[in-house]
């Protein structure tokens, strides 16, 4: 039996995670906390899984390091500098794991691999993402790890560097690609990555309508994490090829 502490218990990811708890006979509610909380109510969960927000979600993990826990983050936001001081941490508290998700969904997985794939045939790229008015961030934390992929993918090979850097309506530019970001009503969450090159486009899109589409990258994540030590990035992690 897992013990899941839920921190954001009250957002629409938190209440998700919640339920799937719940239905789930391996996994048991340990705690949920809101903006009201305090950090000390996670004491004793196997698995801590993060759904705040940029401003204390820094703060609750690395609480939950110095406490040799194991934590999923789904919130986005989690800057290479900001991951940076999670590896420092968990350097001192070896016993402890973080696993970032930027994104749950199996879906978003493949394709973001599926681009990566596609990166080192083309030398024109643009990531377009779509998200509801209410999402805080942007470019979302799928875009920027879609990027990141992308150059990865590149290394040897001229980055993907728009010509118009320095143009603010070209987009903002994360490891050398450049993410356009919409947030409006009547959307739930998608992306495009768009590949070009003489004569041709490809498009790789992915689309969610539902956060159902989250719950098995969720379930997947909590699990691994139970034995997770050090920094995990990625759905990928959770789930190999």
């Amino acid at each position: 039996m897992i013990l899941v502490s839920i921190l954001g218990a009250t957002g629409r990811m938190g209440d998700l995670t919640k339920h799937l708890v719940d239905a789930d006979p391996n996994l048991k509610l340990h705690s949920e906390l809101n903006s009201q909380s305090s950090p000390e109510h996670m004491l004793g969960a196997d698995v801590v899984i993060d759904f705040t927000n940029p401003t204390v979600s820094e703060q609750l993990v690395l609480f939950a390091i110095e406490n040799k826990m194991k934590v999923v983050v789904g919130t986005s936001g989690w800057s290479e500098q900001r991951l940076a001081i999670l590896r420092t941490a968990l350097n001192n508290q070896p016993a402890a794991g973080v696993v970032v998700v930027p994104n749950f969904s199996i879906g978003s997985m493949l394709a973001q691999r599926f681009a990566s794939q596609a990166a080192r045939h083309f030398d024109s790229i643009e990531i377009l993402e779509h998200h509801h008015e209410h999402k805080v961030d942007s470019p979302s934390g799928t875009a920027m790890r879609t990027a990141e992929l992308i150059q990865e993918a590149r290394q040897g090979l001229p980055q993907p560097l728009i010509p118009g850097v320095g143009q603010p309506a070209r987009g903002e530019i994360h490891a050398g690609v450049a993410i356009h970001s919409l947030r409006q009503k009547g959307i739930s969450a998608k992306q495009d990555t768009i590949f070009g090159s003489l004569g041709e486009q490809l498009v790789i899109s992915h689309d969610v309508s539902s956060a159902g589409a989250y719950s098995l990258g969720i379930l997947r994540s909590l699990e691994f994490a139970v034995s997770a030590t050090g920094l995990s990035i990625g759905l990928e992690s959770v789930i190999p090829k």
